[in-house]
C-alpha cells in the first residue's frame, strides 16, 4: 500500500456534474492530487472546470453527456479508456431537484425527469463504468445521494425516491462486485450551497425548515464534500464498500 493514501497520480477519474457545485469542487480537489480528470455534463460550463484543471497542472477531458442517454454514457466511458488507457475511480454526481410541492401536485413529467437523471442516470454511469473497471483490474464509484436518501423531506417525493434507488442501487453493485475488486459506496450530503439549491437557499421559509433540523446550522460548501470522495476512491478506504457516507452538519444524528 503506498505511503500517501490519497495520492492520485496517474490515475484516471471520471466525475458527472462537474460544471458546479460539488462536481468541480471534486474534479479539482482529486485534480490537486494529481489525478487525470474526464467530465460528463450536459452543462457547458464544465469546459471552465477542464481549464481550471489544466491550470492546476493535471490533464482534463470534457465530453458533453447526458447520463439519462445510456449510449452518451458508454461514449464518455470510452472516450476515458481511450484518452488515458484505463479508469481507476468514478464520481456519479450529475442530478436534478424537482419543483418544490406535496406529491399529489408534483406532475408525472417531472417525476419522470428527475428519475431519469437522478436514478437512472447512475445506473447507466455504473453500468459502463464497472465494465471499464473489469478489464484493469478494478476501481472505486462514488454515487451522490443525498440525505433525501436515508430520510424523507417534505415537498421533494421524486428526488426521495431517486436517491433512496441511488442508495440501493450502489448497495446493489457492491454486494455484486466485492470480490472483483471494486468498491461502491454513496454519499449523502445535506443542503449544500450550489447554483442547484440557490432556488432553496432564496426561500427563507424554506431555508429555516431545514436548519431547524441541523446541529450545525448553516448550508455546506462544495468542497466540503469534496474530501469524502477523495477518501473512498482511495486506498485510504480499501474496506469500504456498499454504505452510505452521510455528510450532513449533523442533521440525522437525531
Amino acid at each position: 500500500m503506498a505511503d500517501n493514501l490519497i495520492d492520485y497520480q496517474g490515475k484516471t477519474v471520471l466525475i458527472t456534474g462537474a460544471a458546479t457545485g460539488i462536481g468541480k469542487a471534486t474534479a479539482l480537489a482529486f485534480a490537486r492530487q494529481g489525478a487525470n480528470i474526464v467530465i460528463g455534463d450536459v452543462d457547458d460550463r464544465a469546459k471552465d472546470t477542464a481549464a481550471d484543471i489544466k491550470q492546476l497542472g493535471a490533464e482534463s477531458l470534457f465530453v458533453k453527456t447526458d447520463v439519462s442517454d445510456a449510449s452518451a454514457v458508454e461514449n464518455l466511458v470510452s472516450e476515458a479508456v481511450a484518452r488515458f488507457g484505463k479508469l481507476d475511480a468514478a464520481f456519479n454526481n450529475a442530478g436534478l431537484l424537482p419543483p418544490t410541492a406535496p406529491l399529489a401536485e408534483q406532475s408525472a413529467e417531472d417525476f419522470d425527469r428527475i428519475i431519469s437523471v437522478d436514478l437512472k442516470g447512475v445506473f447507466n454511469c455504473m453500468k459502463y463504468e464497472i465494465q471499464a473497471m473489469l478489464n484493469t483490474g478494478g476501481g472505486a464509484i462514488v454515487n451522490t445521494a443525498s440525505v433525501a436518501g436515508v430520510v424523507a423531506d417534505p415537498g421533494m417525493a421524486p428526488y426521495v425516491a431517486a436517491k433512496h434507488g441511488v442508495v440501493g442501487l450502489s448497495r446493489a453493485a457492491a454486494l455484486d462486485y466485492a470480490t472483483q475488486g471494486i468498491r461502491v459506496n454513496a454519499l449523502a450530503p445535506g443542503l449544500v450551497e450550489s447554483n442547484m439549491t440557490r432556488r432553496w437557499l432564496d426561500d427563507p421559509e424554506f431555508v429555516d425548515q431545514l436548519m431547524a433540523n441541523s446541529p450545525v446550522g448553516r448550508a455546506a460548501k462544495p468542497e466540503e464534500m469534496a474530501g469524502m470522495v477523495l477518501f473512498l476512491c482511495s486506498d485510504a478506504a480499501s474496506f469500504a464498500t456498499g454504505q452510505v457516507y452521510l455528510n450532513d452538519g449533523g442533521q440525522t444524528a437525531h
